[in-house]
């Protein structure tokens, strides 16, 4: 078990933080993005994110921190955490398609195609259901793991999940302007319980 706990370890802190720095890089500068063009900033980001988890997996260990050991109790939670997120995964990539995932819209100029807003099956119940599921899956992997530094990084990714959340919904409301208000007007950010009337658009 200690073997599948350190391998569900490095796998959280070489894989997650590049893609979270990827929009961290996107969303701000997405004028310079869509004027150098999808396929050069596809190269760059991956690029970027190759460079990322290659430099994160020889840090490997020492981000890692102390092994606190197998706790049977946090990796059934763990495990529950994680059919949940599996089950969030299912329903939004009939929805979320890998083209959207790796930014081509955001990379796209006026004259290509940008996408259109996604409002069916769980973006009819929360604007960003893809984040709900990684922030889910990132405590699930922690609790597996159990390891000090896993935690540390899963404690950070909410915070930092919001803040791209609210860069991606400002480019969202330059993209899609009037539809996009009146979206999240109506459906909440993260909570299906939270939903707002349509009186109040802006979040």
């Amino acid at each position: 078990m200690s073997t599948v706990r350190y391998v569900f370890a490095v796998l959280l802190v070489v894989g997650l933080p590049p893609g979270l720095l990827m929009w961290f890089i996107v969303h701000p500068f997405v004028g310079f993005w869509r004027r150098l063009g999808i396929k050069a900033s596809l190269a760059v980001h991956t690029v970027v994110m190759v460079a990322g988890v290659i430099g994160l997996w020889l840090l490997r260990d020492p981000l890692l921190g102390p092994d606190l050991g197998t706790s049977w109790p946090l990796v059934g939670l763990g495990v529950a955490l994680g059919v949940v997120a599996i089950h969030m995964g299912l329903a939004r990539r009939k929805h979320l398609t890998f083209r959207i995932l790796a930014g081509v819209p955001e990379f796209a100029s006026a004259e290509e195609e940008q996408g259109r807003l996604l409002t069916e099956g769980p973006y009819a119940r929360v604007r960003h259901p893809r984040y709900v599921e990684v922030t889910i899956a990132t405590f699930a992997y922690a609790f597996i793991a159990n390891y000090v530094g896993v935690y540390v990084l899963a404690l950070v990714t909410p915070p930092l999940m919001h803040l791209i959340v609210l860069m991606e919904e400002r480019e969202l409301r330059d993209r899609f302007g009037e539809e996009y208000e009146l979206y999240s007007a109506r459906v909440p950010r993260y909570f299906p319980l939270t939903a707002r009337g349509a009186a109040n658009p802006r979040p």
